[in-house]
């Protein structure tokens, strides 16, 4: 009977690729490429955003994080990060919509010169290729488990590749669009995935079994210790959550090409604000709907441990639950849902990072402008590699030994907080040059870097005190904080910009901090 499930999961893997091609027609300048010519519905968009940010991890882990005693916290964060896309929809979208921008780093070329914009791109596409070449390795570990329980025995590196070249597939001949629409389609699989198994778990335990999962505190949704060891420790404490996740997700969608090229492609500044603000509601329901899984787990599995049930970590509890608890071809479905969320992270990481390569690198480095023709030449072929090295990375980690997904979630303390706080200095502090703004910017990253790797803070619990790194939520605001105040520092050494001027030195393109207004406005 798994010879249906994999019947499924094959149909799946070379209907997503045809799909995103045929939706994709046929691109005829990388702006295309790129944003799609800005022609995006905005509620594809939206499905997108929460597919990016999704990984195989997320699908899995928060069932058996709601399941052993996290309850509803992931619910509470993604409450911080609606709160942080509003400002980010209200404040930063407008920016990038009315300059016309295909790269979210255009704006800090516009504002501060091309240093400041190719070392913030520079940044984003190897952050971007160390977080998702982890990514891509972590999410080979779980699918390597379900392949062997239908009897395909596959190493790492052979689910890797074939993974890799799947996505790359749609994803360099179709640019934007295939990414987009393939996104949508995976991340209703997944999320549908989650409804199924909730109404099978429903079945199976009936209210009596909610009243249980209740009563075990499997629902709480706030977690309200107040202690202060605890705040800056914990993702899940309250203000944490709320105010740290706030300025987390806007570092995260206002600062990460990633997920600004997603609402370029749509049609109109109000969608982009309706496509990013809806996103942050998406996730908050596939958070709900994956915490219920694990909730109604709990008192399907009577309440008994991960070794009682014989596993290995809380991250097999879903997998496990999908291969055994639910019919055939249900259970193809579901692993189907598993690989979209892989590969959807992967596409994304791929168009984005080709789209920065060529807007923003290669405009900043080289004087003169490539035609569209060689421009779009390029894209696809800087999709190429990056997918190539992408692999050739995770492929390498399958050697190595380490928590792959802490490093997967540390990366971004190192640079989020840079990227946002450049953003927030072109527009907060009027007088920034280029100088002050390169300047804060590697000092931030050099700061973050110790802090990410050397300070940590004792937390006491049930008597035992042990030693902690700070939330990854306060990362960002930290950092944030390091590069106003080092850039504003800088700044009151030297005249303040004449008006119409760059705030950069000489006679460049930038022309203070309203300079993207301006250009629409010529447009």
């Amino acid at each position: 009977m798994r010879q249906l499930d994999l019947v499924v999961i094959v149909v799946y893997l070379i209907g997503i690729a045809w799909i995103g091609l045929r939706k994709a027609g046929r691109q005829k300048s990388s702006k295309d490429y790129f944003v799609g010519e800005g022609h995006m519905p905005w509620w594809a968009v939206s499905f997108s955003v929460v597919a990016t940010e999704t990984s195989v991890l997320t699908v899995i882990s928060v069932p058996g994080g709601a399941y052993s005693g996290q309850a509803f916290g992931n619910v509470e964060l993604a409450l911080g990060y609606v709160l942080g896309r509003v400002v980010v929809a209200t404040v930063l979208i407008p920016l990038y919509k009315r300059g016309g921008f295909v790269s979210a780093y255009q704006y800090l070329g516009d504002r501060f010169g091309p240093k400041l914009q190719g070392l913030a791109s520079v940044t984003f596409v190897f952050t971007r290729l160390l977080a998702e070449g982890v990514r891509l390795f972590a999410s080979a570990i779980p699918i390597k488990l379900l392949l062997d329980e239908f009897g395909v025995h596959a190493s790492y590196r052979v689910i890797i590749v074939v993974i890799t070249l799947i996505t790359v597939v749609y994803t360099y001949l179709g640019g934007i669009k295939a990414v987009i629409w393939t996104d949508a389609i995976q991340m209703i699989l997944y999320l549908g995935g989650a409804v199924l198994a909730v109404a099978v778990l429903s079945a199976h335990v009936g209210g009596d079994g909610y009243a249980r999962a209740l009563d075990a505190g499997r629902f709480t949704l706030f977690d309200t210790d107040f202690g202060l060891a605890h705040i800056l420790t914990s993702p899940f404490a309250l203000p944490t959550a709320l105010v740290g996740g706030a300025i987390f997700a806007m570092a995260s969608h206002g600062s990460d090409q990633l997920i600004v090229q997603r609402v370029l492609a749509t049609r109109t500044l109000r969608e982009g604000q309706k496509a990013m603000i809806a996103s942050g509601v998406f996730v908050t329901v596939q958070f709900a709907a994956f915490s219920l899984v694990g909730a109604l787990l709990w008192s399907y599995n009577q309440g008994r441990s991960f070794s009682e049930l014989g596993l290995s970590s809380s991250d097999n509890l879903y997998p496990e639950f999908i291969l055994h608890g639910l019919p055939v071809v249900v259970s193809g479905l579901l692993v189907a849902g598993i690989l979209g969320a892989a590969m959807g992270s992967l596409s994304s990481a791929l168009n984005s990072m080709s789209n920065s390569t060529v807007a923003d690198i290669i405009h900043s480095f080289f004087r003169s402008t490539p035609s569209e023709e060689a421009l779009l030449r390029l894209a696809r072929w800087t999709t190429l590699v990056w997918a190539t090295l992408m692999a050739v990375f995770a492929c390498a980690f399958s050697a190595s030994t380490g928590n792959v997904y802490l490093t997967g979630l540390t990366i971004a303390g190192y640079t989020y907080g840079a990227l946002l706080g450049a953003f927030l200095l072109g527009r907060l502090v009027a007088r920034a040059n280029e100088a002050d703004s390169v300047v804060a910017f590697l000092v931030t990253v050099g700061v973050m870097t110790y802090i990410v790797r050397g300070v940590k803070i004792d937390v006491t619990t049930g008597g035992t005190t042990v030693s902690q790194a700070i939330a990854a939520q306060w990362l960002v605001p930290v950092g944030v904080v390091v590069t106003l105040v080092v850039g504003g520092a800088l700044s009151l050494f030297h005249r303040a910009p004449e008006p119409g001027r760059s705030a950069s030195a000489g006679e460049g393109p930038g022309a203070g901090p309203d300079r993207a207004a301006t250009t629409a406005d010529r447009a």
